[in-house]
């Protein structure tokens, strides 16, 4: 069933839209992606919920269910909120402190969050029958948001440095070297109090997983050596690639997705904070390269356009992980590629760009907010739209799309989320123990 808003679209809006610059826009559409975490957080934790239906229909009954890793690029949202004058200060340092106190009292598997948190208990909800416990990429995700409020505050008032000790104290208790199991040279994604390691996922091989590496290693509590990275991330070396897509170098073999590349969030969960300028390992020359190639041949992929779907082109692209439209019409959830090519479009994966395709993601903003503006909701643009199958949109949000794009965005314009993180002491010598070296942040 193709979904209709909620909301009369007014007219108003849209003409208002077509004379604004582009500083306005992005100021838009950052500001709209705000309400998510801001007006329609979980009432209790204020953290970020899993999803935000306008609807008001969760088949799975999970309306309150927050969750972490989305939480912590809600954290970062809102940072840009404070920064642009979008929301208080102040507000904004008792909403985070309200965050930090529940994180502190919610269900720790060895330090690490689950995936999903009941938002009114605190209590562990299972993401699968097996998936009941530490869940150390989201945790990954959620710490990156911590440090960055951490960082920014640490030298404000009273009140914020007491908030800044309450993020350094969540972060510092996570045992990421307990997710070795027991000495493995390479992290694994889960554990469960029940189950324990049967999930058996180890982190190896290119993903959106690189953050959590980075963050075993700076940590000063529990760390993972550099052995660890290098055997497992990277597969002993041997996870680079020499192929290449519409001329472009891939440089590092994207797991199960070789030809073009994963969905676009790879670019973007592990990349808020950790600033791909100039960065490089034993391995790869330069990570923003390696993310850039992702997204510019994810654009020339939909503007080539192999499978005809109407819609697709210069103004509107991007394959990335979100809400879909089945072939029934109703609302299903998939990772968009190249080759998972549904004929839906995810915003968040042309908005989340910004840093590596400014052009292309303005395009694709200006066309969204001045033609599309039935894709536009009380959040800011719907998580998943399809001009090809008449203008089909969900009137659904998720927090871990919405939570990419203002951040990202941020990082193009000001760099204030990558400079928060990668400034961070223990971020520095933690890529410095794995042979980081960054010619913007001279180490």
């Amino acid at each position: 069933m193709s979904c209709e808003s909620t909301k009369p679209v007014i007219k108003a809006t849209e003409n208002q839209m077509i004379n604004k610059s582009d500083e306005a826009l992005m100021n838009q559409v950052q500001r709209d992606v705000l309400k998510y975490f801001w007006e329609e957080a979980e009432p209790n934790s204020r953290l970020g919920r899993e999803r935000y239906h306008e609807d008001n229909i969760y088949p799975q009954n999970d309306k309150n269910v927050i969750t972490t890793g989305g939480s912590g690029f809600g954290m970062m949202t809102i940072l840009v909120g404070v920064e642009r004058k979008f929301i208080p200060r102040k507000e904004a340092v008792q909403r985070l402190t309200t965050m930090a106190d529940f994180l502190a009292k919610s269900d720790r598997h060895h330090g690490a969050w689950s995936h999903w948190i009941n938002g009114e208990t605190g209590k562990t909800v299972p993401f699968g029958k097996k998936d009941n416990g530490g869940d150390l990429v989201e945790t990954a995700f959620l710490v990156q948001g911590i440090i960055s409020v951490r960082e920014y505050f640490k030298n404000g008032n009273q009140e914020e440095k007491i908030l800044a000790q309450k993020m350094d104290d969540l972060w510092k208790g996570v045992e990421w070297n307990w997710y070795t199991k027991g000495g493995e040279k390479t992290l694994y994604w889960h554990w469960s109090p029940t189950y324990g390691w049967e999930m058996n996922f180890p982190l190896k091989g290119y993903d959106e997983t690189l953050v959590t590496y980075i963050l075993a290693a700076s940590s000063p509590t529990y760390p993972i050596d550099a052995e660890t990275y290098y055997k497992g991330w990277t597969r002993n070396g041997t996870y680079t690639t020499d192929k290449t897509k519409y001329g472009l170098p891939m440089y590092v073999k994207h797991n199960g997705a070789e030809e073009y590349g994963g969905p676009l969030f790879w670019a973007q969960y592990s990349y808020l904070g950790l600033d791909p300028t100039g960065l490089s390992d034993r391995y790869v020359a330069n990570y923003f390269d390696l993310n850039k190639n992702q997204v510019l041949i994810d654009y020339k992929y939909c503007v080539e356009n192999p499978k005809g779907w109407k819609g697709y082109g210069p103004n509107y692209w991007g394959l990335s992980a979100g809400y879909t439209r089945n072939n029934d019409g109703s609302v299903g959830y998939t990772a968009h590629t190249p080759i998972n090519d549904s004929g839906v479009i995810n915003p968040t994966a042309a908005l989340s760009s910004f840093p590596y395709t400014p052009k292309e993601s303005m395009d694709f903003l200006r066309f969204l907010y001045q033609e599309k503006p039935e894709f536009i909701g009380s959040a800011g643009p719907y998580d998943a739209t399809s001009i090809n199958y008449n203008d089909w949109f969900t009137p659904r949000y998720l927090a871990i799309d919405q939570g990419t794009i203002s951040p990202m965005i941020e990082n193009y314009r000001t760099g204030l989320l990558w400079n928060l993180f990668m400034n961070a002491p223990e971020i520095k010598q933690g890529l410095k123990k794995l042979d980081f070296k960054s010619t913007k942040y001279t180490f």
